[in-house]
């Protein structure tokens, strides 16, 4: 009993905690989705016709973009689902910089009743990582 009354072990104590809490939200909150690297993604891409969404900001869009994506902002994804609705039974592929946005979108994606919803790992920057084409057409 001790250990738990000195000051700089409950500081360890409390990290502890918090950074477990943060290794379990993605499961407790509908996140964690399942994630694809590039390569892995060009196959589901070429072989299932899967969807790209790409959900960064339009400053980041227009500088370079995997080509065929369709663009919504994250902020703009509950309100624009429509536009999406009837790609809910094809695969789709969300992307943003280096993952973190996607997961959270591959969440609302769930939850509104998408099928197949993989996050590109590490985003534009892990595309890019494996020398894949971009475009900034479109």
């Amino acid at each position: 009993m001790e250990f738990f009354q000195q000051p700089q072990n409950l500081m360890w104590i409390a990290i502890a905690i918090i950074s477990g809490g943060m290794l379990l939200w993605p499961l407790i909150s509908g996140g964690g989705a399942d994630n694809l690297t590039a390569a892995a993604a060009t196959m589901l891409m070429n072989r299932e016709d899967a969807l790209v969404l790409d959900v960064r900001e339009s400053g980041e869009w227009g500088s370079g973009h995997i080509a065929g994506a369709r663009h919504i902002a994250l902020g703009q994804l509950d309100k624009r689902l429509s536009e999406i609705d009837k790609f809910k039974s094809r695969p789709i592929i969300v992307c943003c910089a280096s993952g973190n946005r996607s997961s959270t979108a591959c969440g609302q994606l769930k939850k509104a009743g998408f099928e197949k919803v993989f996050s590109l790992a590490g985003g534009m920057s892990g595309w890019l990582e494996a020398n894949l084409p971009v475009t900034t057409k479109g």
